[in-house]
């Protein structure tokens, strides 16, 4: 008798107390993307990057290899034009990243201050470039939306390190992929925002292009990947500080 007051009280919490099954199923979307995006074992990708001014539309057009082994380590190299050649950045276990910028002759570990600048000219952060899960970056809140097809989160950085107040998540319902970031600053101004397109190679999703747009600069920085190869078996040793420096 004892047990079925227990389970009624519980059930009638849930009911009146948005907020406890809210946060829960918050998680569980966020862990959902999470998985999906770090299914792979490993994953490697030629990549182009191309920036652009939204007024004049010019653009300037660079190639870059992707390297990803599991879920924290990650090896983004330039290769194009010459004068970016070389320039890459690795992300580790630990929360650790570092940068190499070949006319400084030896990389240079990024602190936690300066993963909110902008990535060698790009509309992305180093924060935005971190290859930890979102699930140990934010903290989720489950919001209502007007689109039958996604679930809105907002997440909240859990480091006060972070540039932003928030992130407005756009995830779809169907594959739990993410396919909008909103950023909004300090001030709680949205200031830029990621457009993302999925496809499907054999049993894994991936981002084919992403879309970030700096609504202050009004400049944006497109990321299209093409030949994209999973569980390869990459060697631990590609994600090493003295790798970074090979072309």
């Amino acid at each position: 008798m004892k047990s079925n007051k227990i389970i009624k009280l519980i059930l009638f919490l849930a009911l009146i107390v948005p907020g406890v099954s809210g946060a829960q199923n918050a998680d569980t979307l966020l862990k959902r993307m999470d998985d999906l995006m770090l299914a792979p074992k490993d994953k490697q990708a030629t990549v182009k990057i191309i920036l652009t001014k939204t007024k004049s539309n010019k653009q300037k057009v660079r190639e870059a290899i992707l390297m990803q082994k599991g879920r924290d380590k990650k090896l983004y190299r330039y290769t194009a034009p010459e004068s970016q050649a070389g320039i890459a950045s690795l992300s580790l276990p630990g929360n650790v990243m570092w940068l190499y910028m070949p006319a400084f002759g030896a990389p240079t570990k990024i602190s936690l201050l300066a993963k909110s600048q902008a990535f060698t000219g790009t509309d992305f952060s180093y924060e935005d470039i971190d290859s930890r899960p979102f699930a140990e970056r934010f903290t989720p809140k489950l919001l209502s939306s007007d689109d039958p097809d996604v679930y809105q989160l907002e997440l909240t950085p859990k480091s006060d390190k972070s540039k932003y107040s928030k992130v407005i998540l756009s995830l779809n319902k169907k594959y739990f992929y993410p396919e909008k970031l909103e950023y909004y600053d300090t001030r709680g101004r949205k200031f830029k925002e990621a457009v993302y397109l999925y496809k499907k190679s054999g049993k894994y999703w991936y981002a084919a292009e992403v879309k970030m747009t700096d609504l202050k600069k009004e400049h944006s920085t497109e990321i299209i990947m093409t030949d994209v190869k999973f569980d390869q078996g990459i060697p631990d040793d590609v994600f090493s500080v003295e790798n970074l420096k090979q072309k």
